[in-house]
């Protein structure tokens, strides 16, 4: 790979590094940069994916201060994610990407909405779960099955997980957004970090090392970046980057595939 071209992934790698720590959907850099440069898209999938796990992990510990405590509920969503990753990583092998990236739009969208009603959404649903056990059951149970079909979607493709897991986070769960941003890079790091293993078990013939290694760099940097930035952002002004990534997510996914 030319010179310039591997500071450009090196540049893209640290873009989606902090974008994904703050938000999410830093794979809307990399992903585009790559098939530029003429990589093939599967392959381009694959080594994003894997690449951009050393980010996702320098962002979850930049948020160590507000996962303190946060074992009970990690133990209960930590598991979904690893199952969605799984089985997201899978149908990336198996089904025909079109059929998959046509409903991406769609549920960015849904996440989004999900972001900007999430206040209003937990306080019903905490008014419900002190006056029914068994609603609370059922709520526990929603936001598991919201976690496990964001690892789904992040295993396939993963571009705006961290917008979907937001949206679920912040409408079932009561905790400040901001801790829920560590929930969602500690989820997102799962989800990236087992779909991973399944691409180098099952298809290591999709995978470019050096790919992979340029955008760790990268991704590596935009974590501590990311996390040092967002952090600092206060519940409304994180809730309005959310709002403003998550819409130029789905017009460069419709407008411009």
């Amino acid at each position: 790979m030319p010179v310039p071209d591997a500071l450009l992934v090196i540049l893209a790698g640290i873009g989606a590094g902090t974008i994904n720590t703050v938000v999410g959907s830093g794979t809307l850099i990399t992903f585009p940069t790559l098939l530029l440069l003429g990589v093939p898209p599967v392959t381009a999938n694959v080594s994003n994916n894997i690449g951009l796990v050393p980010g996702s992990l320098t962002g979850s510990i930049g948020y160590r201060a507000e996962l303190v405590g946060a074992w009970p509920d990690l133990r209960r969503l930590a598991p979904m994610s690893l199952l969605g990753g799984v089985a997201g990583a899978l149908l990336l092998l198996v089904l025909d990407p079109d059929l998959f990236r046509a409903i991406v739009p769609v549920l960015i969208l849904i996440g989004l909405v999900l972001v900007v009603t999430g206040p209003r959404l937990n306080a019903w649903a905490n008014r419900r779960r002190a006056q029914d056990t068994a609603s609370a059951r059922g709520h526990e149970r929603a936001m598991q099955a919201g976690v496990f079909g964001a690892g789904v979607y992040g295993g396939y493709f993963g571009a705006a997980q961290g917008i979907i897991l937001m949206g679920v986070l912040g409408a079932l769960s009561s905790h400040p957004l901001q801790r829920l941003n560590g929930y969602k890079n500690v989820l997102a790091t799962i989800v990236n970090a087992v779909a991973a293993l399944v691409f180098i078990v099952v298809a290591p013939d999709q995978i470019d090392w050096l790919i992979v290694l340029l955008i760790a760099v990268g991704a590596t940097i935009g974590g501590v970046i990311g996390s040092t930035l967002g952090r600092r952002l206060p519940a409304p002004v994180l809730r309005g980057v959310i709002v403003v990534i998550a819409l130029v997510a789905v017009v460069k996914l419709v407008a411009f595939p």
